[in-house]
């Protein structure tokens, strides 16, 4: 193996595919050459929110159907639909698989 001379298929500048590198994609079994260079790469990470932290959730004011106490919620809530509290919403959850027909059981109940 040799050192490498490509285009970026972003900003059309040249950049060396080094051994290392090549020998780091043969490793991982990627059959492909990059087709960006190093700086262009890290640009794209970045605009798609990978730069090592993720994004923070936006999160909207709402009221528990439940037990009416303020809460937020990472969607926005619609009114047609009950929005829970945390402790009401797993509540809910975990009550819901009683008496529920499950894709694992017949619907008698019986285990398959």
């Amino acid at each position: 193996m040799q050192d490498k001379t490509l285009t970026c298929r972003d900003c059309g500048h040249e950049f060396i595919f080094s051994v290392g590198e090549q020998q780091f994609y043969a490793e991982k079994g990627f059959t492909n050459k990059p087709g960006r260079c190093p700086e262009c790469r890290a640009a794209r990470r970045a605009a798609r929110g990978r730069s090592g932290s993720r994004r923070e959730r936006q999160m909207h004011p709402a009221v528990c159907a439940q037990c009416g106490r303020a809460t937020e919620v990472p969607f926005e809530p619609r009114t047609d639909r009950p929005v829970y509290c945390p402790e009401c919403y797993w509540a809910r959850r975990s009550g819901r698989r009683k008496g529920r027909w499950n894709p694992g059981r017949s619907r008698e109940g019986d285990r398959r």
